[in-house]
C-alpha cells in the first residue's frame, strides 16, 4: 500500500461527505442516549452486589426512607395546632337576630327567658364553635389542641374544651332552666342562632406544619467522594441499601440541574464523536474501498447506531441486563460479508459507545471485546447452521469465563460467587443463533451475498444450473470443470473459493441461448460453416449478454452477474477474428465486431476465473498431453492475458498469479494423465 496522501486519495468532497456520515452517526445517538444513565442499575435488599465496586463519585447525604420520615412526621403531627381565628362579631350578630325575631315573646313561656336563652347563646360563642366536619376530624384525638386567636393573643385549647354547632344546640337544652321546655323551644329552631365563631386559619397553619416539618431532618449522614460503598459480591444490607437509594436520588437531582445537563450534553457529543472519527478515519486509511459501495457504508454505520439505540432501551429497563443483548451478532454480520480486521474495528467502537451509557463500563468493556474476538475467531465463514452453533457456544464460554475472572478478583471466598448473573450470558448465546435467519434480512437489506446463499446457489438442482444440463450438457461440464480449477487457485492464493465455485458454475449460462454454436456442445455437425466470420462472432460473442439477462431474470446476485460479464473481459473471439483478417489480407478490420461487451476482472476471483476458463477450454484441443506441453499451453495463455492487460484493474500479484499456474498445471496433468494399458489374455 501507498502513503496516504490527502491530495492524492481523497478529495475534499470525499471528506465533507464522511464529516457529515459522522456527524449524523453522533446525532442519532446522542438524541437516544440517556441522559441520566449513569445512575440506571438495580438494587435489590438481601441480594449480592451484581456491578463491580461502586466508590462515590461525589458527596451525598445518606436520605432516610420514605416509611422512617413518615414515622417521624407522625409523631410531629401530635404537637401540632391548627390555628383558628376567635370572631367576636358573629355572637353579636346572632344574639340581637334571636331578640329581634321573638321581640314578642315565646309563646307559652314567660318573656324572661328571651334574656335567659340570649346568656346561654352568649355562654356557648364564649366557649367556641366550631364547623362540625372540622371538628368531627379533630375529635377522633380527645388530647387534640387547637390555638385559638383572639386579637393579638393566641391560647392552646383542648379540642373538648370548644363545641361543635350541633354540640352547642345539644348543651343548650341541657341547661336547667331550658331543659323543662324543650318540647316548646324546639318549635323556636334555636339551631338558626348557632354558628361557627371559631374560623380556620389556612395561612397560619400552613405556616405552622410547615414550620414543624421543617425540623425534621431528611438525612442521617453523609457520604464523602471517594468512600467505597460495596463490593461485588457483597449482600446489600438496610444501611448499604439506603446508601444506594439516596445516591440515585440525589444523582437525579444533579441531572435536572441545567448546567449539569448542558455538560453531560457536550461531554457525550464530544465523547462519540471522537470515537466515529477515528472509526471513519481507519476506513479511510485502510479500507478506502468501502467508500466506493455505499451498502457497506451503510451496514458498518448502522449496525453501530443499531445496537446504540437498543443498548439506550435496555439501560432504561432496568429489570433487563445489558448482558442479554448479543452484541457478537456485529462483528458476526461483518466477519460474514467483509474481514476481520474491520468487524474487530467496529465491534469496539460500539462496545466504547455503549460502554458510556452505564453505570460501570470497565466490565462491560473488557467482556464484550472478548466476545467479539471470539466471533470473530471462531467463525472465519458461515457456510452451515453448525458453525453458528459452535460460534455461540465460544462466544458465550469467553463472556462466562471473563465475568468469573472478575467475580474472583473481588470476592474472599468460592462461596460468594453468585451464578444467578450467568443466566444473563445464557440468554445471550440463545440470542447470537438468531444471526442465521438475521444474515437474510442483511442480505436483502444491503445487497450482500454471504457463503450460505453461493452455496444454494451452486446446488446443481437450481433451475437454471439444471436446465444448463439439459440444454447445453458440454457448456455444463465445462463450467464444472472450471469451477473446480478456480477454487483449487483460490483456496491456495487466499481468495474466495466458494465465490469463485459458484460464479464460474454461472459464467456460461448465456450459452443456453445457441448452445449448438458452441465447440462443447456440437456433435459432429459445425453451424458456423454456414456463417461468415463476423455473424460467427457476434452469436460467440452475445453468450455474454444474454447470460446477463437470464442472471436478471432470475434474480442472481450482482457478484454473480459480475463474473458473467468479466470472464472474457474486453477481449476478442480470437478465433474467427484471425480467421476473418487471413480471409481478408490488408484490409482494415472493425475490432468492435469481435470483441466482447464486458470489463475487464476487477477482483482475484474474477481473474481467478479468466485464468481457469480460459485453459481448460484451450486445454480441450490439445494434440497431445504432455507435461510440457500443459505448462507450455498455461503459461503461454495467462502471460498472453497478462501482457493484453486484463488484470490492470484487479489486485492480483504476480505471486498470485505464478501460484495460479502452478495449480493449472498440477491439475491438467492429472486430469489427462497417460492410462496404462491393458494387457490383452494370450489364448
Amino acid at each position: 500500500m501507498g502513503k496516504f496522501n490527502l491530495k492524492e486519495d481523497i478529495t475534499w468532497r470525499d471528506i465533507l461527505i464522511r464529516l457529515a456520515l459522522s456527524v449524523a452517526t453522533v446525532a442519532v445517538i446522542i438524541w437516544a442516549m440517556p441522559r441520566d444513565s449513569r445512575s440506571y442499575f438495580h438494587v435489590e435488599q438481601g441480594k449480592p452486589w451484581k456491578y463491580s465496586a461502586f466508590t462515590a463519585p461525589f458527596d451525598f447525604p445518606i436520605y432516610k426512607s420514605e416509611s422512617s420520615i413518615q414515622r417521624e412526621k407522625d409523631s410531629l403531627m401530635r404537637l401540632y395546632e391548627p390555628y383558628y381565628s376567635f370572631n367576636k362579631e358573629t355572637e353579636g350578630e346572632q344574639v340581637r337576630r334571636f331578640v329581634s325575631d321573638y321581640s314578642n315573646g315565646i309563646p307559652g313561656l314567660p318573656d324572661d327567658y328571651i334574656s335567659i336563652i340570649a346568656n346561654r347563646l352568649h355562654r356557648l360563642y364564649q366557649q367556641g364553635i366550631i364547623n362540625p366536619a372540622e371538628y368531627n376530624k379533630l375529635r377522633t384525638d380527645t388530647s387534640r389542641m387547637i390555638r385559638i386567636v383572639s386579637g393579638k393573643s393566641a391560647a392552646s385549647v383542648q379540642i373538648t374544651k370548644v363545641l361543635s354547632t350541633k354540640g352547642a344546640y345539644e348543651q343548650l337544652y341541657l341547661d336547667d332552666a331550658l331543659a323543662a321546655h324543650r318540647q316548646i323551644l324546639q318549635k323556636c329552631n334555636l339551631n338558626d342562632y348557632i354558628t361557627p365563631n371559631l374560623i380556620y386559619d389556612k395561612e397560619r397553619s400552613e405556616q405552622s406544619m410547615s414550620d414543624l416539618l421543617s425540623s425534621i431532618a431528611l438525612a442521617t449522614g453523609v457520604v464523602q467522594k471517594g468512600q467505597k460503598i460495596i463490593d461485588r459480591g457483597d449482600i446489600v444490607d438496610e444501611k448499604v441499601y439506603r446508601i444506594l437509594e439516596s445516591f440515585i436520588k440525589e444523582n437525579d437531582k444533579r441531572g435536572r440541574d441545567s448546567t449539569q445537563i448542558e455538560l453531560t450534553f457536550f461531554g457525550d457529543m464530544l465523547y462519540v464523536f471522537i470515537l466515529v472519527a477515528c472509526f471513519t478515519l481507519y476506513l479511510s486509511l485502510f479500507r478506502k474501498d468501502y467508500f466506493d459501495k455505499s451498502r457497506s457504508i451503510a451496514m458498518l454505520y448502522s449496525m453501530i447506531i443499531i445496537f446504540s439505540l437498543l443498548t439506550s432501551l435496555l439501560v432504561r429497563n432496568t429489570l433487563l441486563h445489558v448482558y442479554i443483548l448479543p452484541y457478537a451478532m456485529l462483528p458476526i454480520f461483518i466477519r460474514v460479508f467483509m474481514d476481520s480486521r474491520t468487524a474487530f474495528i467496529t465491534h469496539l467502537t460500539m462496545v466504547l459507545i455503549c460502554a458510556c451509557m452505564l453505570q460501570h463500563p470497565f466490565d462491560f468493556i473488557v467482556i464484550e471485546t472478548v466476545a467479539g474476538l471470539a466471533a470473530i475467531y471462531s467463525l472465519r465463514e458461515l457456510s452451515n447452521r453448525a458453525q453458528l452453533f459452535k460460534s455461540a457456544v465460544i462466544v458465550t464460554l469467553a463472556s462466562m469465563a471473563m465475568n468469573i475472572a472478575f467475580d474472583l478478583i473481588h470476592m474472599s471466598a468460592i462461596s460468594e460467587l453468585d451464578f444467578s448473573n450467568y443466566n444473563f450470558f445464557i440468554a445471550n448465546g440463545m440470542l447470537l443463533l438468531f444471526a442465521y435467519p438475521l444474515l437474510y434480512l442483511i442480505e436483502k437489506t444491503f445487497g450482500f451475498t454471504s457463503d450460505i446463499t453461493l452455496i444454494e446457489l451452486s446446488n446443481t438442482n437450481h433451475p437454471l444450473l439444471r436446465r444448463l444440463s439439459e440444454v447445453a450438457p458440454g457448456t455444463f461440464q465445462h463450467s464444472i470443470q472450471v469451477g473446480n480449477l478456480a477454487a483449487e487457485i483460490a483456496n491456495k492464493i487466499g481468495a474466495k473459493s466458494q465465490l469463485v465455485r459458484t460464479g464460474a458454475l454461472y459464467h456460461d449460462i448465456g450459452k443456453m441461448a445457441n448452445p449448438i454454436y458452441f465447440t462443447e456442445n456440437q456433435s459432429g455437425v459445425d453451424p458456423h460453416e454456414n456463417l461468415s466470420c463476423i455473424e460467427s462472432a457476434q452469436i460467440i460473442i452475445s453468450h455474454v449478454t444474454e447470460g446477463l439477462k437470464m442472471a436478471e431474470k432470475n434474480n442472481l446476485p450482482n457478484i454473480i452477474k459480475d463474473f458473467i460479464s468479466t470472464h472474457h473481459g474486453q477481449g476478442k473471439a480470437k478465433y474467427f477474428y484471425v480467421k476473418y483478417k487471413n480471409e481478408h489480407p490488408g484490409e482494415e478490420v472493425d475490432e468492435l465486431l469481435f470483441t466482447y461487451p464486458g470489463t475487464n476482472p476487477f477482483t482475484r476471483e474474477q481473474a481467478i476465473l479468466m485464468m481457469a476458463d480460459t485453459v481448460e477450454a484451450a486445454s480441450r484441443s490439445m494434440p497431445d498431453y504432455t507435461e510440457k506441453s500443459i505448462r507450455d499451453l498455461v503459461n503461454r495463455l495467462i502471460d498472453c492475458q497478462v501482457n493484453e492487460g486484463y488484470f490492470r484493474e484487479c489486485p492480483i500479484t504476480f505471486r498470485d498469479i505464478a501460484y495460479a499456474k502452478t495449480v493449472l498445471i498440477e491439475k491438467l496433468k492429472t486430469i489427462y494423465h497417460t492410462r496404462v494399458n491393458y494387457p490383452e489374455l494370450k489364448r
